[in-house]
């Protein structure tokens, strides 16, 4: 799919708020599949399609983890976590992308999980660290991005799940595997 048709596309799902907010994902994707010699197009696509159900109706999005026998244990954790797998199985019905790496980065933008490969990992931090984002220590994500990718995602959870526990908000199980396994990867890594 063509760029502005994919635009066209999910600005009708947007407010203009969170459109410029995908604009400043689908930018920072592309600079950080540059940088990571991965494949632009790809990220470009999952960058511009990532928030594409976010605001769906709740109880839309509700009834389709649970018609599609997604892990019902979403729907534990709040509405906001629903969005990325709902998004990839409606991009790919509504929009007609079955790319499996672009779907699998919409569904984990949120989350994460362990394993992730190298687009999963561009969306996931180019959500975190575009332009428009400013809270406590996104910065510091903003300069390990492009130095070392893996270590930006770490340091992504690990801001998350503390922002978490502050509020005494449930920290999604996967959220916290992915996290652990970064840090597993990482220190095998340096140990070699």
């Amino acid at each position: 799919m063509e760029r502005e048709k994919a635009l066209e596309l999910v600005k009708r799902q947007l407010t203009d708020h969170r459109y410029e907010h995908t604009l400043g994902v689908v930018d920072t994707a592309v600079k950080l599949a540059e940088h990571y010699n991965a494949d632009k197009k790809k990220a470009e696509i999952a960058a511009i399609f990532h928030d594409y159900a976010k605001f769906r109706p709740k109880e839309e999005m509700r009834q389709i983890v649970r018609d599609k026998q997604m892990p019902l244990d979403l729907l534990e954790f709040g509405t906001e976590l629903l969005h990325a797998p709902v998004g990839a199985y409606l991009v790919e019905q509504e929009a007609g992308i079955y790319d499996q790496e672009i779907l699998n980065a919409i569904r984990y933008h949120t989350t994460g999980r362990p394993g992730m490969n190298l687009l999963e990992k561009i969306i996931f931090i180019a959500d975190y660290i575009e332009p428009g984002r400013r809270f406590p220590g996104v910065e510091e994500v903003r300069q390990l991005a492009f130095e070392n990718l893996d270590k930006a995602c770490t340091q992504a959870l690990k801001n998350t799940m503390q922002f978490l526990m502050r509020q005494n908000q449930l920290i999604y199980p996967l959220t916290v595997d992915t996290y652990n396994d970064f840090i597993s990867t990482i220190k095998k890594r340096e140990e070699t």
